[in-house]
Formats: C-alpha cells, sequence, structure tokens
C-alpha cells in the first residue's frame, strides 16, 4: 500500500517471562542509550522480518492482540518472535503532568516499553524490532523513538493513534497527553514532519469513523464545541498513512484489513491468508489482574480462584458440574496452561476478594495463546437492584448501529449510540430466577451465557473475540 492509500475491501512462555521483566524495570531509564541522528543506518538489515512487539492503548492489556498474533503465526511468524507488552498502569493520568494513584504519565510508558524492547532483543538475539501500537501506544512509541530508542526499532506502525491529538485546546482536557495543546505532544509533533531517521513509519486510521478523530467534542463529554482536530488526527505528517473506510478506533488495529496493512509493511509482502489457522488443541494462559479504586491494572493477581468450564455451544449451560481446570493464582498471576478444544466454548469463573464473582462466557480458541488474560468485572450504579446482569463485550472494536448486526438477548442493549461507533459494552437485567440462557450475537459470532443470582455478587460476561 503506497502512502495515502484507501482500503476498503474486505514453564512460563517467552512473552510471559518478558512480561515479568516488564513490571520489574517499569521505571528503569535508559541514558546510555544514543538518541537518533539523522543519517544512514550504520548496520546492515538482519536476515528475515524482524520481531514484532505489540502496544496495547489505554486502559487496556495485551489480550487484545490475540487475533493480531494468530494471523501472524498463521502467515509464518514463530511465536517466539511475536511480543506483547502489559504496561503496569494501562490508565493515563488526566494531567500529565501531576501524580495520580495507579494511572502513568507519558514518561512512563515511555520507559516502560524502552526496557521491555531490550529484554525482547536480548530474548531474541535481534537488534531490532517492529513495533506495532494502538491509540495511546503510539504515543509510548513515538515518545521511545524521540528519546534514545530509535536504533532499536525496524519498523513502526501506529493505529488510531491520536497523533495530533483528540483536542488541541487551552480549555478541553486541559493539560492531558492527548491535547495537542500541551507539552507532550508539542514536543512529539515539533518539526516539519512526524519521520524518525532509520525506521519505517505508517500509521493506519479510519476515514470519518474514528471516536477520537472528530471535529466535535460529543465523545470527550463536550458536545457541540470544537475539539480544533478533525478526522486526519491520527496521520503521521511524510509517513505511509493508510485509511481503512467505516472501521472504528479500535477496528484499525485489531480487525482484520489492520493486520494485512501492517504485515506488509513490516514484511514487505502481503499476508498469504487473511484467516487464523486452527489449532486442535490449543493450549491456552494468561494472567488475572487486578480493579482497584475504579482503575484496572496490569499488575497481576494473587490469590484468584479460576475455573473453566466446557459449555452448550446453544444453551450456555455447563457439560458437566466438574471444572476442567481450577486453580489460585500464585505471584505471576497466571491461572494455566489449560488445553482446550478449537470447537468449545468455555465459561471461566474469576473470584478475587472484594469484587464480584465474574463468568466470562466465550467463543472458540482457534489456536494456542498466552494473552488470555482475565479481569474482573465490576458492578455498575445502573446493576442495583437487578436480579441478574449480563454484559456483552467488543474489547476488539465498537458497536456500529446500523454497520453491525448485534443483540443481547434480542434486543439492542440501551446506551449504545448512533452514528460513530463510540460504546463496546452493552448491558442488560433480568430476574434471579429461574436462571436462563441469554444469547449475545455480534454479526456472525455468537455467545451462549447462562444468569447469575447479582444478590449473590455474580455478574455475567459474553466477550466476542472480533
Amino acid at each position: 500500500m503506497s502512502k495515502g492509500q484507501r482500503s476498503s475491501k474486505n514453564g512460563p512462555t517467552r512473552r510471559a517471562l518478558l512480561g515479568g521483566a516488564a513490571v520489574l524495570c517499569a521505571t528503569l531509564a535508559l541514558p546510555g542509550l544514543a538518541r537518533s541522528q539523522p543519517g544512514p543506518r550504520r548496520q546492515q538489515p538482519e536476515a528475515g522480518p524482524p520481531p514484532v512487539v505489540f502496544v496495547h492503548g489505554n486502559g487496556d492489556s495485551s489480550a487484545l492482540w490475540i487475533n493480531n498474533l494468530w494471523r501472524f503465526e498463521a502467515n509464518g511468524y514463530k511465536r517466539n518472535q511475536l511480543f506483547a507488552i502489559d504496561f503496569v498502569y494501562p490508565n493515563a493520568r488526566s494531567d500529565d503532568s501531576k501524580p495520580q494513584p495507579l494511572r502513568s504519565s507519558a514518561e512512563d510508558q515511555m520507559k516502560e516499553l524502552t526496557s521491555f524492547v531490550v529484554q525482547v532483543l536480548k530474548a531474541t538475539r535481534r537488534r531490532k524490532v517492529a513495533l506495532v501500537g494502538s491509540s495511546r501506544g503510539g504515543n509510548a512509541i513515538r515518545s521511545m523513538l524521540k528519546n534514545g530508542g530509535a536504533d532499536m526499532v525496524s519498523h513502526a506502525v501506529l493505529c488510531g493513534t491520536p497523533n495530533k491529538g483528540i483536542v488541541i485546546s487551552e480549555s478541553l482536557l486541559p493539560g492531558s497527553e492527548f491535547n495537542g495543546a500541551f507539552p507532550f505532544l508539542k514536543g512529539l509533533n515539533d518539526g516539519p514532519d512526524d519521520l524518525i531517521p532509520g525506521v519505517e513509519m505508517m500509521a493506519i486510521r479510519s476515514d470519518r469513523n474514528d471516536k477520537y478523530s472528530q471535529p466535535d467534542g460529543r465523545f470527550i463529554g463536550a458536545p457541540g464545541k470544537p475539539t480544533g482536530v478533525s478526522y486526519d488526527a491520527s496521520e503521521l505528517r511524510g509517513a505511509r498513512n493508510v485509511i481503512l473506510d467505516g472501521l472504528d478506533h479500535r477496528e484499525v488495529a485489531f480487525h482484520k484489513l489492520a493486520f494485512a496493512a501492517m504485515f506488509e509493511h513490516i514484511t514487505g509482502k502481503p499476508p498469504g491468508s487473511m484467516f487464523i489457522a486452527q489449532e486442535p488443541l490449543p493450549i491456552l494462559n494468561g494472567k488475572v489482574t487486578g480493579f482497584s479504586e475504579g482503575t484496572y491494572t496490569n499488575i497481576p493477581a494473587a490469590g484468584a480462584e479460576v475455573e473453566i468450564f466446557e459449555v452448550d455451544a446453544k444453551t450456555g449451560e455447563r457439560k458437566s458440574a466438574v471444572a476442567l481446570l481450577r486453580k489460585t493464582t500464585g505471584e505471576d498471576g497466571m491461572w494455566g496452561p489449560f488445553v482446550g478444544r478449537a470447537d468449545a466454548h468455555y465459561e471461566f469463573v474469576l473470584r478475587i476478594p472484594g469484587l464480584p464473582t465474574t463468568h466470562t462466557y466465550r467463543s472458540p480458541f482457534l489456536r494456542s495463546s498466552d494473552v488470555v488474560h482475565l479481569r474482573p468485572q465490576p458492578f455498575a450504579k445502573a446493576d442495583e437492584g437487578a436480579g441478574a446482569v449480563t454484559i456483552m463485550s467488543r474489547p476488539r472494536g465498537y458497536f456500529g448501529v446500523g454497520r453491525d448486526k448485534f443483540s443481547l438477548d434480542g434486543k439492542v442493549p440501551p446506551g449504545i449510540n448512533d452514528g460513530v461507533p463510540g460504546v463496546s459494552m452493552g448491558r442488560l437485567a433480568f430476574d434471579a430466577a429461574p436462571p436462563r440462557t441469554v444469547m449475545a450475537v455480534f454479526n456472525n459470532e455468537t455467545i451462549p451465557t447462562r444468569t447469575w443470582p447479582a444478590k449473590d455478587g455474580h455478574i455475567v460476561v459474553a466477550e466476542f473475540l472480533n
């Protein structure tokens, strides 16, 4: 794809070890890294494509990259050449310059990513990696490249990253990392273009469907007020910019069309297949992470109880009262490994003291993965008095009214907006008894769930894979 091209067609694992290393090195500065300077590359390119490091967005985790990892594997990448960071504190501060509990500054993320890349290079014995970032993850990538890390990177792909900002304003979101009028983005955007010598740069963006690249402040809590940016806010000046029509803020990182663009950019050739080749007996693992003071972190949760049940594909009922796996997590938070089947639906039950018991129902896992992370789901204010609560969640995209086919128990849940897709969760309340089946549907993906009593501290999530 050329610049500006528009596309509208259709033991612990190595990554787990590196994830632990990133936690330990979260605040490590690397003063010995020389700041990159313009000029020719000093090293000859290595044979074969570089290892890939995936960098998640605000509030997220490496779990969102599962489909991208699978597609890279299905197109010839070895599993030990694919990595995904988990930032310890994934949520940004309200004001980047002011400390805030359980949240990170832009500098924190830059240092953590740099440390992680150093660990990847040691593990792979390579000199350079390719970086792929979603949303805020692209901020960390750009900051790393401008602050001494460019010599470790061959390619960078920024997906839906608000490169110009989600606002450029002195009054809206003052001090935010995402405000183009304040120091962080002003520093990144200083200069005639956004290129980094020696690094092949690409941005993937939506046409007009990214909630954070809008001229109106609707999605930042300021409807009717100009943001100072437009639909091209996630472009990179002078770089290769790919526009994916109709995709939303998250889909420009996690959709198969986004995969195709990033794969070609990194390898120099289009993928042989857009589909995920199945493994009949996938080995699954991941970590349990916590929720504190209204904020998710990616800190491993010790003492969490995890159970896995196979459920009926039509009713969501358990096929056996005996769990296929039952484990209490240790200090690393890891809940597996678990050998599943690529044709089976599963219910994951997560118990963490002081939080609701979360029943997460999932579609079949097509391949092995060690980023099947589990998070507790808190109750919302709207859940008060409900007999049972069921949520449908789409972590890798938003629900597009008129664009997608989706329902929960045959209904469109309240709160899902028209126009630009901006909501990734919908919830409904049900009677506590009798327990019954609730179907969650998103396009071609259908997940059966069962209701569980809210009064006993149970909450249900149907998590879509696509």
